[in-house]
């Protein structure tokens, strides 16, 4: 399966993530996405592709690679060596925003961080011109200068989950790190339990 999307294949990413969790393995993400595509001058099909049904079987749930809300209370309340990484813009980071610009500010009842969060947004791991990745170099210096290494256990969040199943892509698929986990309830979930330790 071959997934591309907008935004630099935001939803892609996690639409890849989701697959993961349930066992798909021959997975691939379109470098680039949509934006890249178009910036190529490559040609667009308007006609439904017929696909031959199949009988698909997804596998038990792997847990190792989400956070739960009660896994990232934990983290956010005990001193640990696991990294937490808020993908979101420095704005939604600092409690200045609820959502990216252009969206409803809508979602947690509270802005802010996660306490102990490094943020590294997600747009730092693309190519500006066209939302392809960076080089691995550059994204393993992205990523080591705050800390976030392969030697440690990481979970990202941002909003929804989207933004953070990018980083959750980047740091895994192509950098390799064994021990990342997507909190896919992020800030919209953790922004609204009454008593959450919250920085700003």
């Amino acid at each position: 399966v071959v997934l591309y999307g907008d935004n630099s294949n935001w939803f892609a990413a996690y639409a890849f993530w989701q697959m993961r969790i349930y066992g798909h393995r021959r997975l691939a993400i379109m470098n680039g996405g949509r934006e890249k595509w178009i910036a190529e001058g490559r040609p667009f099909s308007t006609e439904t592709p017929v696909v031959d049904r199949r009988v698909y079987r997804a596998s038990a749930a792997d847990t190792s690679i989400r956070a739960t809300r009660d896994y990232v209370m934990d983290l956010a309340t005990t001193q640990n060596n696991i990294a937490l990484v808020d993908v979101r813009s420095r704005d939604e980071f600092d409690g200045a925003f609820l959502a990216p610009p252009g969206l409803p500010q809508e979602g947690s009842q509270r802005g802010g961080h996660i306490p102990g969060a490094a943020n590294v947004t997600w747009s730092l791991a693309i190519n500006e011109v066209d939302g392809a990745f960076k080089s691995v170099e550059e994204l393993r210096e992205i990523y080591e200068r705050e800390g976030i290494g392969a030697g440690r256990e990481i979970v990202t969040y941002c909003r929804i989950g989207e933004r953070s199943a990018h980083t959750w892509f980047v740091l895994t698929e192509i950098l390799g790190y064994p021990k990342v986990r997507n909190y896919d309830g992020s800030w919209t979930e953790y922004g609204s339990i009454i008593g959450a330790s919250i920085e700003k």
